[in-house]
């Protein structure tokens, strides 16, 4: 079992389904009780032990600059094109960067931190944490052979049955990660928005297997839109103060 210090947060997005609420601000930045989206996420990554985090950033940027200022371990990575490319080229344009295994989270996410442990004490080097269903909107299915990843969607007709649904972190291990890479190198001209969860798909097969970590009543949610929000207040928030 690979030790994980590293975490690489993708937030250049836009969060135009947000409207007004992120007009001027990335939807990281979103708070919840006081606190927002990142500030809880970097803080549980730091107890769980994670030392270093590189941020993709690109819409509204500089209240993540802002944000690394007061924390040491957190460095910033801007994409000059976020606004017509996919969460995989911000992935992509932190490669210089990265060469070691690491946590891969989006940045628009509430969960409980329990799952980031039961991540890292996994013993697969390529982890996907996934949850039962959420009814939530704006799901990303997942199709497994068991536990080994074998294709995500947000169409259910594109898959041949639904076995968990995506939370938005995932362990890779550096090689993992550099065949996503080398994977997409060639297609953003024609595909630049291509997303993180296909690269993923992509290159999982048995020689190299990404395994999918289902906790069925797994507390989290993602906030796209004024209904994931009320929803993250109204239900998921509750249960994880509480848990």
């Amino acid at each position: 079992m690979s030790t994980v210090h590293t975490a690489v947060i993708l937030a250049a997005g836009l969060g135009s389904r947000l409207k007004d609420r992120t007009t001027y601000m990335p939807k990281g930045f979103l708070e919840i009780e006081g606190q927002s989206l990142i500030e809880r996420s970097v803080s549980h990554l730091l107890q769980a032990g994670i030392t270093r985090i590189v941020i993709g950033t690109g819409h509204a940027s500089g209240h993540y600059h802002n944000l690394s200022s007061r924390y040491p371990q957190i460095s910033c990575i801007h994409s000059e094109l976020y606004a017509s490319t996919g969460s995989m080229y911000t992935f992509y344009n932190m490669r210089n960067e990265l060469n070691e295994p690491l946590l891969l989270l989006e940045s628009d996410l509430l969960y409980h931190p329990s799952g980031l442990q039961e991540l890292l004490q996994h013993s697969s080097p390529d982890v996907i944490l996934a949850s039962g269903s959420t009814h939530s909107g704006d799901e990303v299915y997942i199709e497994t052979d068991g536990n080994r990843l074998m294709n995500m969607s947000k169409k259910q007709e594109e898959l041949h049955h639904i076995d968990a649904e995506l939370v938005g972190i995932t362990k890779l291990s550096p090689e993992t990660y550099h065949r996503m890479f080398a994977y997409v190198e060639s297609t953003f001209a024609t595909h630049p928005k291509l997303d993180y969860e296909h690269a993923m798909v992509a290159v999982s097969d048995d020689s190299h297997p990404i395994t999918v970590l289902k906790i069925d009543q797994y507390p989290w949610c993602e906030i796209d839109d004024e209904s994931h929000l009320q929803r993250a207040l109204r239900d998921v928030w509750p249960r994880i103060r509480n848990n």
